[in-house]
């Protein structure tokens, strides 16, 4: 592994290296100012957790329908959320390389304009919540809360932001569990948080060797090594318990345990954009358009498609 030293980070800030993962700046700013806004590059988030409820079940008795409704509730939540941020960290966002070509940062979208947008979003929100009932509602309200931390100091606390960026994920995990009414499934759960660790922990190493501690003052409180450390400890704790949650809560058969070469390579090959090609500042563009993590998502879907059939 190789670790960065102080001239090498500073070097790499001054003149950021490409991330293979992120699409050109015009591609950016091709869409309207209030759409970029609300970031839809990151609503496959909640689209790649929220249904994650469904695979052990729930897909009859609208169950599916009401998984679909918490995905909307989602949609609008991380938005809100994208809008937020943007308002408060404006100034940070125009010395960045590649944030400065936010609608805020850039001058193309007001502040008063994206107060207003948060009040929209805010006002669609609420009946969906409604929608949800009482428990639904309660999640995506510790969801808004535990953002709002991290938006107002937690961002700036190392270890413990990509603790609360995680923590997002397992709960819209838990909302998609809350809309089936079954109880969730502790090992998917925990694979769902260590794997997301993965992804946040490589999104940090990219940001230190792009822009330095400059930007995100979290990032004094690591190194490279230190998170190839940490990445190579979260990428065993989520093929682990990835493994247990096929054995002990799926109720899939045998055939079902071939998914975690699936896993494995999944794994091996974000690291590998990571920590070999310079990349990993847009995990989920990552995800979604990268041939060999597509491929390889296929054949986990048809692998698991009997199991959910049967």
């Amino acid at each position: 592994m190789t670790q960065l030293t102080t001239d090498d980070a500073t070097r790499t800030a001054e003149t950021p290296a490409p991330d293979p993962s992120s699409p050109p700046a015009r591609r950016r700013r091709a869409l309207p100012a209030p759409l970029a806004l609300l970031r839809p590059g990151q609503w496959p988030k909640n689209l790649l957790v929220v249904p994650l409820a469904l695979l052990g079940g729930g897909w009859h008795g609208g169950g599916a329908a009401r998984v679909g409704l918490a995905l909307g509730a989602f949609v609008l939540a991380s938005s809100l959320v994208y809008v937020l941020n943007d308002v408060a960290d404006v100034e940070r966002d125009k010395r960045h390389p590649v944030k400065r070509h936010r609608p805020l940062a850039s001058g193309r979208m007001s502040i008063t304009a994206a107060w207003t947008t948060a009040a929209v979003l805010s006002a669609l929100l609420a009946p969906a919540l409604h929608a949800l009932g009482p428990g639904g509602a309660l999640v995506v309200g510790a969801y808004l809360a535990v953002n709002a931390a991290y938006s107002w100091k937690l961002k700036h606390v190392p270890l413990i932001d990509v603790f609360v960026v995680a923590t997002g994920f397992v709960l819209r995990l838990l909302g998609g569990y809350e809309a089936t009414g079954r109880p969730a499934e502790m090992w998917l759960v925990l694979t769902v948080l260590a794997f997301c660790l993965v992804l946040i922990l490589g999104k940090r190493r990219h940001e230190l060797g792009v822009s330095g501690t400059g930007h995100r003052p979290a990032l004094v409180g690591y190194s490279a090594h230190f998170l190839d450390l940490v990445l190579v400890l979260c990428s065993g704790l989520a093929v682990v318990g990835y493994l247990l949650y096929l054995r002990t809560e799926s109720g899939f058969g045998p055939y079902a345990l071939l998914t975690v070469v699936c896993a494995l390579l999944a794994l091996f090959r974000y690291l590998q954009v990571v920590v070999v090609d310079g990349g990993g500042g847009e995990p989920v563009r990552t995800l979604l358009r990268d041939r060999l993590m597509l491929a390889n998502s296929a054949v986990w879907g048809a692998l698991l498609l009997p199991q959910l059939a049967g």
